[in-house]
């Protein structure tokens, strides 16, 4: 009995290094974008960590005007408010000025705005400084939002982005 399990746990635990190997040993995260009420914006965003500590942002998202919206990571993993409030205001850990991803004080939740083409179609590659998948101040668990509206990067603390057309709550995968 006790050689069975000893080679049953060598089967799971080579088997789970086999699971990490395949994915380089990087955390990953999910986001499934829901439409708020009243819109129809919708799509898939990965959130897959980096060796140089920053983590890559690949979205594909429809259902979107025209045009560039704000596209931020917010406190609160919940989508059950209607119109998206309940994911409540950006996240901000350390309570930074709102501003552009990778370029001086922002919060950790600002991200690169997304561009929608004419079918309302955008994504996004991008690579980002500062948003952990990891430790304390993990991005997992918490809301991601699709606005309405470009963000400014001026406006505090929201960046006058307008209404959220769409959320999720970051999953680590």
């Amino acid at each position: 009995m006790n050689k069975t399990l000893i080679t049953a746990s060598a089967l799971i635990f080579t088997g789970m290094l086999s699971a990490c190997s395949g994915m380089g040993g990087k955390a990953t995260a999910t986001a499934e974008l829901a439409p708020t009420q009243g819109n129809a914006t919708q799509g898939s965003v990965q959130f897959v960590q980096q060796e140089d500590g920053r983590v890559k942002v690949t979205a594909q998202i429809s259902g979107l005007t025209p045009g560039v919206h704000g596209f931020h990571i917010h406190e609160k993993g919940d989508c059950s408010a209607p119109d998206g409030t309940s994911a409540g205001g950006h996240y901000n850990p350390f309570k930074q000025a709102h501003g552009k991803a990778n370029e001086g004080a922002h919060h950790v939740g600002d991200l690169p705005s997304l561009e929608a083409d004419a079918n309302g179609n955008a994504t996004l590659d991008a690579l980002v400084e500062g948003v952990p998948l990891t430790g304390e101040n993990t991005i997992v668990g918490r809301g991601l939002i699709v606005h309405a509206a470009p963000d400014d990067f001026v406006t505090q603390p929201t960046g006058n982005a307008g209404a959220r057309v769409a959320c999720a709550v970051i999953k680590s995968k």
